[in-house]
């Protein structure tokens, strides 16, 4: 069995609008030292996956089905208390704003410290120095004397740092960073994208890197999930994902991202349209109103919802175009076209 393995996991609301179905059959694996990179525009329930790893919904009014097993243990059916137990010593997550998801009131020290005695039965005075390290390990000056600062006190690509450090601070076999670079210039997130590296080949972890940003997935990741609508509507090596991405929408990812490697000769090729409602999820294909190739399925991208179907090699996608259709639509109108942009 894979280190973390979901199957066929479903996470959903009711609301007074209707049932917001945030994941709705997720499935995949990650083994131990590996990266998996999740994508999608907002909404597509990226963040959602990752707060159900953790069980962070357990005890709210979410209804979640299937199965997630952590290295052997199933979490969906596992007691609160238990899930809360794994949380910093078995699995860890990096927050998108880690200025709200540390307290104002305590020091950047004294967090760190309170995440690490938890699982270790130590005094403060260890458990002080072992902080300090880790401030030090993940790169902020002057650790011993930063260790005492509060978090406004902190830039933002050292609180960041700082959240990093207190994720990794009992030696989490799984991590997921979810939108680790956000509102972070370019430089500083060259930075702490080596640091995740580094410390995860250090650490051996399974890492979940959760983001919109597809140079991110491309510098980190050895697998890419592409997520739209509440499923997976792609999924393969990153490899395969930049050069030979089969599914419509992936294009279109690829297609809005900006090349620094090429003098740019036109506009970016933005993706028509908007995201689905959750709570009304178009029939048929998620993606059907904004896929220009809809008109090629006979109508059964507006009717019938397509399955994860492998094409080769582990490389799966939920698509009604033929597979040999979709190359040649890749190999002869989309790839040409991302090349000449």
């Amino acid at each position: 069995m894979s280190f973390l393995e979901l199957k066929d996991l479903r996470i959903h609301f009711p609301t007074d609008d209707g049932l917001v179905k945030s994941v709705d059959g997720l499935s995949f694996t990650l083994e131990r030292g590996k990266t998996l990179g999740i994508v999608g525009e907002s909404g597509s329930g990226k963040s959602v996956t990752s707060l159900g790893i953790l069980g962070l919904h357990k005890g709210t009014r979410a209804r979640i089905s299937g199965e997630i097993w952590l290295d052997g243990e199933e979490l969906v059916g596992a007691g609160v208390e238990h899930v809360r137990k794994l949380r910093g010593k078995k699995m860890a997550m990096i927050f998108q704003d880690p200025l709200s998801a540390m307290h104002p009131y305590y020091t950047v020290g004294n967090q760190i410290i309170e995440a690490y005695r938890i699982h270790h039965d130590v005094s403060k005075k260890v458990a002080r120095k072992h902080a300090i390290d880790m401030l030090a390990r993940v790169g902020i000056p002057q650790p011993d004397r930063r260790v005492d600062s509060y978090p406004h006190e902190f830039s933002g690509g050292m609180r960041q740092r700082a959240m990093i450090a207190m994720a990794l601070c009992c030696d989490p076999e799984l991590l997921i960073a979810d939108e680790p670079t956000t509102a972070l210039d370019v430089t500083v997130q060259a930075q702490i994208l080596d640091l995740m590296r580094d410390l995860q080949r250090d650490f051996n972890a399974a890492l979940i890197i959760i983001t919109h940003d597809l140079g991110v997935v491309a510098e980190l990741s050895d697998d890419i999930l592409v997520m739209y609508g509440g499923k997976c509507i792609e999924y393969g090596s990153a490899e395969d994902i930049f050069e030979r991405p089969e599914h419509p929408y992936s294009w279109g990812l690829l297609g809005s991202m900006p090349r620094l490697d090429r003098e740019p000769t036109e506009r970016l090729l933005p993706i028509q349209g908007s995201p689905p409602s959750l709570i009304n999820v178009p029939p048929g294909c998620a993606f059907h109103p904004r896929c220009p190739y809809a008109d090629r399925t006979a109508g059964r991208s507006q009717t019938e919802v397509p399955e994860l179907l492998e094409t080769h090699g582990g490389h799966r996608v939920r698509c009604h175009l033929p597979s040999d259709q979709r190359r040649g639509i890749w190999e002869n109108e989309i790839k040409p076209n991302l090349e000449a942009s």
